[in-house]
């Protein structure tokens, strides 16, 4: 089995191609080894020392490492744990809870709508070119601010702030006039 990597905007983080399906129903975020319960994958991952995050995307999986650890160091690790686990006869994932949302009504609804569809055609399919993932968290539609969830290579990267701002709160106000900011949450 051959597995490509790619650097991601976010110098802490790697994105290991290994040419097949990993999490193709939805992303999965692992922002803690506690969180990685439900995972294989994920559980094999942060075996390997130095591992602090596991994002799962379609066909790939992007790995966030401790600022103290160097990557040619913890690559050949993070490289045989992703072979292994893709490679044992077990499933990648158990059941994950989905994460609840709040409901919107009226107006709020339809705007809710128009600015999930903008991020899930435009926003997310860019950023997972980079490792990560941005998820619609909720709106306030008083305030007209928009919170968004950052994942995988998104989470912590230098450059998430000119992102969020710059690119998706620029796109979102010029397709939703309702938005007036995006944040991101944690």
């Amino acid at each position: 089995m051959f597995i490509q990597t790619e650097e991601t905007p976010n110098p802490e983080t790697l994105k290991f191609l290994p040419g097949q399906e990993i999490s193709p129903d939805q992303p999965r975020d692992f922002a803690t080894p506690e969180a990685a319960e439900s995972s294989f994958l994920a559980r094999e991952l942060f075996r390997v020392d130095g591992v602090v995050r596991v994002f799962a995307g379609a066909d790939y999986v992007s790995v966030t490492k401790a600022e103290s650890v160097e990557w040619p160091h913890l690559k050949p690790a993070v490289l045989g744990a992703i072979m292994d686990a893709l490679q044992a006869d077990k499933p990648l994932f158990g059941d994950a809870a989905h994460e609840g949302h709040a409901e919107y009504h009226g107006e709020a609804a339809g705007v809710v709508k128009e600015i999930k569809e903008i991020i899930d055609t435009r926003v997310r399919p860019a950023v997972a070119q980079d490792g990560g993932d941005i998820v619609f968290h909720g709106y306030d539609a008083d305030s007209g601010v928009v919170s968004l969830h950052m994942r995988g290579a998104c989470a912590g990267c230098p450059s998430s702030t000119m992102t969020l701002k710059a690119g998706i709160e620029n796109l979102l106000r010029h397709y939703v006039p309702e938005v007036t900011a995006v944040e991101a949450v944690m």
